[in-house]
């Protein structure tokens, strides 16, 4: 449930951007809770042919989703499966890698720094005494060396995030997602989901929770957590006798690799604050009814940040924090040099789902859309 405000924060963080091949808007609202733990990467450049955004929706804490936002898109960058241009894998490795990160004296002291007002003080003197010399946290290329202190047993953060994260390469879209946050397409005015939202109650994170010695209570691994995938939490990853896609909790993300065609309208991805309110083909419809109407994109996602906010706490829905990032395509869609292939194989699958997907409209808020296309 969390703490709430007695009046709700409605104060907005918005950005826009865009370059050739895409527009965005964001925002980002903490509402009715007591803190914001919400963060997000909206960065139309990571190189030049590549666009990436990220929404980290945090619990027990902010620090792992500001860490994420932070540092997940340098490490896909900075990998060899990124070098290689295989984006599914680099981005994968990343998810694992800020659990890596996260640990011994560096991950402390970099946490620390991204805490409260008492934390990054006490995360400045403990960066003074034990920070190697010459060391930068914002260099892209730092190496995360080994650091000597006296947390260097810090077996990383109890607190964690959901991640959710879209890679733009001309007509190639990556997504990644670990949590319940979600990423949706909107294709021809039709949702469907990029992404699964990973709870415990489903078959097989019911399977890898219980193989891995926990269990589920209430809906929650160990009667503690909602989720079944998130980065940090590592309290639930301390089964020395398993690899961490086989923890009770993983970072483990599910990867789904679209080829865009013509019909695609726009990318959302969005914190459960937006989808505990509304269904995926409702925040589609929304969206169309509002995107040419708006000054920006950015205003759109604020119409739907005020339309999810509830007028009070009693029921709980619309009293989380909020984070919407809306892509937006420009036509026609750049497909490099092979594009012609992926435009095709595209409007095959998406013929081939149209029949379910039409049910979505009819789903009730926080349904996962029967329009779901994986693999596509």
């Amino acid at each position: 449930m969390g703490v709430y405000l007695s009046t709700p924060k409605t104060e907005k963080l918005s950005e826009d951007g865009e370059n050739d091949q895409l527009k965005f808007g964001l925002s980002s609202m903490q509402g009715w809770r007591a803190s914001m733990e919400d963060a997000h990467s909206a960065l139309l450049d990571l190189d030049k042919d590549t666009s990436f955004f990220g929404v980290f929706d945090g619990h027990g804490g902010k620090v792992v989703a500001k860490f994420c936002s932070k540092y997940l898109h340098r490490e896909v960058l900075k990998s060899e499966g990124y070098a290689a241009g295989d984006l599914g894998t680099a981005v994968h490795r990343a998810f694992f890698r800020m659990d890596e990160m996260m640990r011994g004296q560096r991950g402390w002291r970099e946490l620390q720094a991204l805490g409260d007002k008492m934390n990054q003080f006490t995360g400045m003197i403990e960066g003074l005494i034990w920070s190697p010399r010459g060391s930068d946290s914002n260099v892209q290329h730092d190496d995360w060396a080994f650091e000597e202190g006296p947390h260097s047993d810090f077996s990383g953060p109890t607190c964690g995030c959901t991640a959710c994260v879209a890679i733009l390469r001309n007509s190639k879209l990556v997504v990644a997602n670990a949590g319940d946050s979600r990423c949706v397409i909107s294709r021809n005015g039709q949702a469907y989901n990029l992404s699964r939202d990973h709870k415990p109650e489903l078959e097989a994170e019911r399977e890898r929770i219980l193989k891995a010695g926990g269990y589920i209570q209430m809906g929650r691994v160990n009667g503690t957590i909602n989720l079944s995938r998130a980065i940090g939490d590592m309290e639930f990853k301390q089964n020395k006798f398993l690899s961490p896609d086989k923890q009770m909790l993983t970072a483990n993300p599910d990867i789904n690799t679209v080829e865009l065609c013509e019909d695609d309208d726009f990318l959302v991805l969005a914190c459960d604050g937006i989808w505990d309110c509304m269904s995926s083909q409702q925040l589609v419809d929304f969206i169309h009814e509002h995107i040419n109407t708006e000054s920006s994109l950015s205003a759109v996602c604020e119409k739907v940040l005020d339309r999810c906010l509830a007028p009070s706490t009693l029921g709980g829905e619309g009293c989380d924090n909020m984070t919407m990032i809306l892509v937006q395509f420009k036509k026609p869609i750049y497909h490099g040099n092979d594009g012609s292939a992926g435009e095709q194989s595209a409007d095959k699958n998406a013929n081939a789902d149209e029949q379910s997907a039409t049910e979505d409209k009819n789903a009730g808020a926080r349904g996962q859309s029967p329009g779901d296309m994986e693999g596509l």
